[in-house]
C-alpha cells in the first residue's frame, strides 16, 4: 500500500501578491479554480486536489502559518519583518511584488537631528532600524494616508513601502534612506516541514526549478 499523500494548505493575500503568484501556481499545476475577486469564498480549491489556498489579509499570512492553520504562505518581506518570523522557515524569495521600504521627509528639509517622530504602520521595523543606528525614535502608528503626516506636523518623517515614488512626489515628499528591499517570500510552518517533509520539499523543489527557468528566460 502506498504512503498517504499529505494535503497542503497555502495562505496568500488578495491583490498584487496573488496576481503575481498566479504564473507560478500555474507552473506548479496548482492554479486556483476561481479567482478571489470573482468569489466570496475564502478557501479555494486548485488544480492540485491535494493543495488548497486560504485567502487572508496580507498582514495575517505569517500568523496563519505560524500556528499551523496553513502549512505554507506567501508574504511580503515587510510583513515578515514586522511579524518577527516566529515559528516560520523562509526558504524562498519568490522575486515578486518588489518594492522598497523607505524613510521619507518633506522635500528639501532633510532628516532632522535628535529624537525623531516617524509615522508608519511598520512600527517594529522602524524601531529596529533606528536602534541599530543608535537613534531614538518615537513611532506613530498609522494605517493609511501616511504621506499626510509630515505636511500637517504629525511627524518628522514616514516609513512606508515605495514602488514608483509617484505618491511621495505628489505629496511633496522625498526619500532620504532606503531601508529594506522588499519582495514576496514563501514561508513554511516548522511543524509542517517535519510532519509533511516529503510533500513540502516537493513544492519547494518545483518552485525553485520554476524560478530558475524564469530567470534564464
Amino acid at each position: 500500500m502506498s504512503a498517504k499523500r499529505h494535503k497542503l494548505t497555502v495562505a496568500v493575500s488578495k491583490g498584487r501578491i496573488f496576481d503575481e503568484c498566479l504564473p507560478l501556481l500555474s507552473k506548479l499545476k496548482a492554479a486556483p479554480v476561481a479567482h478571489p475577486d470573482d468569489s466570496r469564498r475564502l478557501v479555494l480549491a486548485t488544480e492540485d486536489a491535494d493543495l488548497r489556498l486560504l485567502i487572508v489579509r496580507a498582514a495575517d499570512v505569517p500568523t496563519y502559518v505560524q500556528y499551523g492553520a496553513a502549512d505554507l504562505g506567501v508574504a511580503g518581506k515587510d510583513v515578515l519583518l514586522e511579524h518577527g518570523g516566529e515559528g516560520l522557515y523562509e526558504p524562498l524569495d519568490l522575486r515578486i511584488a518588489r518594492c522598497t521600504m523607505a524613510l521619507a521627509v518633506l522635500g528639501g528639509t532633510g532628516l532632522p537631528e535628535g529624537r525623531l517622530r516617524v509615522a508608519t504602520k511598520y512600527v517594529r521595523c522602524t524601531r529596529r532600524y533606528f536602534a541599530a543606528r543608535g537613534r531614538q525614535v518615537e513611532t506613530i502608528k498609522l494605517y493609511g494616508s501616511m504621506e499626510l503626516a509630515p505636511s500637517v506636523g504629525l511627524a518628522d518623517a514616514i516609513v512606508d513601502l515605495v514602488d514608483t515614488g509617484d505618491t511621495l512626489r505628489a505629496n511633496g515628499l522625498e526619500i532620504v534612506e532606503s531601508m529594506y528591499d522588499i519582495s514576496s517570500r514563501l514561508v513554511v510552518n516548522k511543524a509542517a516541514m517535519k510532519m509533511k517533509h516529503e510533500r513540502v520539499n516537493d513544492v519547494l523543489r518545483r518552485c525553485t526549478h520554476a524560478l530558475q527557468v524564469e530567470a534564464r528566460e
